[in-house]
């Protein structure tokens, strides 16, 4: 791999020697000493953007001005939102998000056909590296064979996606797949992809050294934050881009500082700080902004547990949450088995080029929080949002609380289990899971798991038999030290055995509960509740049978297990009876903080890492035995169900289009706040009643090879059906209706797929209307690629948050915001409005404020303003050409 870098008309290239060894880096001390600024205080998160700008500065994507506007940065006390072209070093994706990716840019090969350019012209252009995580679902769990059943039923639902996957390998240069069954992408990503400082020859032959970034796929890529890698998740379609050559176009962020103090107090783990964290951040407002942790606590502060808190970006909003290179830095990638010449050139570049957090690190930041780590106390989050922080001691009654306020619901009805010698009622934990990329390979939680597991087993509790139970670690890494530390038998002993190496509970891949469980669920309309070790725990998201959704530690998630029922306080209450009689309670079978240090510096070793990334991009057996067509381009399969050569580049001109005005839509749904992108793009399961469900049915596919939406998010007739269709959702033009259901242009409730037909057919544009936060949770492309889609000209909100909006734009809808204290609500809106929205035409400015008429029912009107959310220049040409690939694949073809 080559890095193409700018002239460097400033003059900053200079050199290291390391070893006795002599690499070219591009120097931010060296930028200052020229006048360009002063650079001192900038924080270590911008300071990696800064290097950026000087290696890739050409004067015209990139120019001295952009440089100078980090020193303006610091003389405005964090602000200066100066558009910028920004390059990662290379791309992140995960199989879910990333097979729409690959078949885009297979789609792309045949649309460059068809503009009569070349279709090797289509290649990544930066490293991308594509780990297939999301597809392993818990079919099978709480037993020994639990572990090989659901990858052998993996493979059997997924042989066409992998069967493409491996073409994509093969047909497209710079692209990597790490095989199923290897780990999760974040985790796999720090402990093995990522470097911190790359090195690279130039075009002109010369080693260069640089900061590790990326974007990726998922929006928990700011996980390697925590390594001081800069990352964050991006919508495919952005990836897709910056795969292809195209800057990421940003402004320059605000920055805020989180000051850390103190050490954590016994019995408390890295979940209960995040969640903290979490709660503190939302509250202060932190999309679109760049975190960087701070603070004399980094000094107690694992690696593991900064990634931790890195991985949660995205749940309190902002970009990244960075953590500086410093000795703790250093000591993670020595473990992990990265070369000592390595990590020499990571402390050696830190420290020349003022990224070195020391005892002296003192940079400005927009604004800041600080946090004493001492006053951490056991706490979860739940039941529907990961801000919504719970300390353990106020989790029984805040249930009580919820019941009656949000679900609506009283406490107290029972229904008895068909063939079973136990009745449910609201309440029981029905899913207990220890999984996500959040903390399932953190050592300290996952031994801490096992340890609660280890005392309870000795006396002689188990889990509850109402409790699906289940073990996806991030890395095969953890069941090296699980087994070394004689763990994984006392976590099999209360069923936690191993499920599956990957994303399970957390995305929705919880499988089905046993069947006589689910429909007294049904029968009761009881609130079944699930406890997880995950970041997500939106409504709908992690099993359709329930609704009540609590993140928690890993040695929470055995607790509760233990215990079966939120209705007990953990604090005070016996989670059982114990084999000699007596009652067994929290405190009885926590481990200590010591306990849990000495098997993790016993069991968590260099040499665990260097065998279970030996052969990473091998796979097993299956995965060898996966036979493909080498081919330039992909034969699509004409009766797959799940890979479908999408539409987005059929018959597309050589030249670009202009924005025009939207006149006389039609709403399609009118939308409360927090709308998730699950809400617009299900992750999970669906009915053979649902659109979707009727789509496969028609092709024969029997309902137990369904698979689920994430699965299939390489067929845009299953996906565009299934948007806006999360069981959950609430549609305000129907009184009480959950589900994707909306009016049909004839006024009678029909599916939202129907109704978008129906519209579309009668060539009548659509609008969205939503609350504050709108697009929230998974950086979820095919939440704006439905969208699209469905005839969606404009998304009309009172916010969004940072990823959607790119790929809302990115697809070319565009988004707007109310201004002057505007709502749907105070506008009284109920959805058989007609909307038009004027001054797109002509000469349309970023961030324009835009005339908006209103027509009500009953021919009286309403002009607004709204604010569109193009918020570059850049992105006016993206929504020009119809979206940004459409841009990079004419420019491609134009070359």
């Amino acid at each position: 791999m080559t890095v193409t870098v700018g002239h460097d008309s400033a003059k900053t290239r200079q050199t290291l020697t390391i070893g006795g060894k002599s690499v070219a880096y591009y120097s931010i001390p060296a930028a200052q000493a020229a006048g360009l600024g002063d650079f001192s205080r900038l924080p270590a998160a911008l300071k990696v953007v800064l290097e950026n700008m000087l290696r890739f500065e050409d004067g015209k994507t990139v120019s001295v001005e952009d440089i100078r506007a980090f020193g303006d940065w610091a003389k405005l006390g964090g602000q200066n939102p100066r558009e910028i072209a920004y390059r990662p070093a290379r791309v992140l994706m995960q199989d879910f998000t990333g097979v729409p990716a690959v078949v885009d840019l297979a789609a792309m090969r045949d649309g460059i056909l068809g503009l009569k350019g070349s279709a090797a012209k289509i290649n990544p252009l930066v490293p991308v590296d594509l780990v297939i995580d999301h597809s392993v679902m818990i079919d099978e769990f709480g037993t020994p064979r639990a572990f090989q059943a659901n990858v052998d039923r993996e493979y059997e639902r997924n042989m066409e996606r992998y069967v493409f996957l491996k073409w994509g390998q093969k047909a497209f240069n710079n692209f990597r797949v790490v095989p199923p069954g290897t780990g999760i992408c974040h985790q796999v990503n720090l402990e093995y992809l990522a470097q911190t400082v790359w090195t690279d020859k130039d075009q002109n032959g010369v080693e260069v050294a640089y900061p590790d970034t990326l974007v990726g796929t998922d929006s928990h890529t700011t996980m390697v934050n925590g390594l001081a890698v800069l990352g964050w998740g991006v919508g495919g379609i952005e990836a897709e881009a910056a795969m292809l050559g195209q800057p990421v176009s940003m402004l320059i962020p605000e920055v805020v500082g989180f000051k850390l103090t103190g050490t954590m107090r016994e019995g408390t783990t890295a979940t209960d700080l995040v969640l903290k964290v979490v709660q503190m951040l939302r509250k202060h407002g932190v999309v679109n902004k760049f975190v960087e942790f701070y603070g004399e606590g980094l000094d107690h502060l694992p690696l593991a547990d900064r990634a931790t808190i890195a991985n949660m970006a995205p749940e309190y909003g902002a970009t990244c949450g960075f953590f500086p290179i410093d000795d703790e830095t250093l000591r993670y990638l020595r473990q992990t088995g990265r070369e000592e010449s390595r990590i020499a050139l990571v402390e050696a570049y830190a420290k020349a080029n003022g990224m070195w957090r020391g005892a002296d690190y003192d940079p400005i930041y927009t604004s800041t929080l600080h946090l004493d780590m001492s006053e951490i106390v056991p706490a979860i989050s739940g039941p529907k949002r990961p801000q919504d922080y719970l300390p353990l001691t106020e989790a029984k009654a805040s249930f009580a609380k919820e019941m009656e306020a949000s679900f609506k619901r009283p406490l107290g009805v029972e229904v008895a289990v068909k063939g079973e010698d136990y009745k449910l009622s609201s309440g029981k934990v029905v899913i207990a899971s220890i999984t996500s990329c959040t903390n399932t390979s953190n050592p300290y939680v996952l031994i801490g798991a096992g340890l609660v597991a280890r005392k309870a087993r000795a006396l002689g509790l188990n889990r509850k038999p109402w409790v699906k139970t289940s073990l996806a670690p991030g890395s095969q890494v953890v069941s090296e030290y699980l087994n070394a530390a004689g763990l994984q038998e006392d976590l099999d002993a209360i069923g936690f055995n191993l499920v599956g190496y990957g994303c399970t509970t957390c995305i929705g891949n919880s499988g089905p509960l046993q069947p006589e469980i689910s429909a007294a669920i049904a029968e009761g309309d009881l609130v079944a509740a699930a406890v997880l070790s995950g970041n997500r725990n939106f409504e709908g998201r992690i099993s359709p049978d329930v609704r009540a959704n609590y993140l928690a530690s890993p040695p929470l998630v055995v607790a509760y297990a233990l215990a079966g029922d939120m209705n007990i306080d953990l604090t005070t209450e016996p989670l059982g009876t114990g084999k000699d009689g007596k009652p067994v309670y929290l405190k009885d079978i926590w481990p200590t903080n010591k306990e849990i240090a000495d098997l993790v510096h016993a069991t968590v070793t260099r040499e665990a890492f260097l065998k279970k990334y030996a052969d990473v991009f091998k796979g097993d057996t299956k995965w060898q035995g996966v036979e493909i067509t080498e081919a330039e381009t992909y034969d699509w399969p004409a009766s797959s169900t799940y890979i479908q050569n999408p539409p987005y580049f059929r018959g597309m001109a050589k030249t670009p289009g202009t924005i025009k005005n939207i006149t006389n839509a039609r709403i399609l749904a009118l939308l409360g706040d927090m709308i998730t992108t699950d809400h617009i793009s299900p992750a999970g399961s669906f009915k053979p009643t649902t659109p979707a469900g009727k789509y496969l049915v028609e092709r024969q596919v029997p309902v137990s090879e369904f698979n689920s939406y994430g699965a299939r998010r390489g067929n845009h007739e299953v996906m565009m059906r299934g948007t806006f269709a999360n069981i959950r959702i609430k549609n305000e033009m129907l009184d009480g209706v959950e589900g994707g259901y909306t009016k049909g242009p004839d006024g009678a409730q029909t599916s939202i797929f129907d109704a978008s037909m129906a519209h579309q057919a009668n060539g009548t544009p659509l609008v969205i209307f939503g609350g504050i936060e709108y697009g929230a949770g998974s950086s979820r492309d095919w939440a704006a690629k439905g969208t699209a889609l469905l005839g969606v000209k404009a998304v009309i909100a009172e916010s969004f948050e940072r990823i959607h909006r790119s790929n809302l734009v990115g697809m070319g809808v565009i988004p707007f915001e109310f201004t002057n204290g505007d709502t749907r609500k105070s506008l009284g809106l109920k959805g058989d409005e007609t909307v038009s929205i004027e001054g797109l035409e002509g000469d349309l400015k970023p961030l324009s404020t835009v005339p908006c008429h209103i027509t009500y029912a009953d021919g009286s009107t309403k002009t607004i303003q709204i604010k569109c959310r193009i918020d570059t220049e850049i992105e006016i040409e993206y929504v020009e050409h119809g979206g940004v690939l459409h841009y990079v694949l004419r420019n491609l073809a134009a070359a």
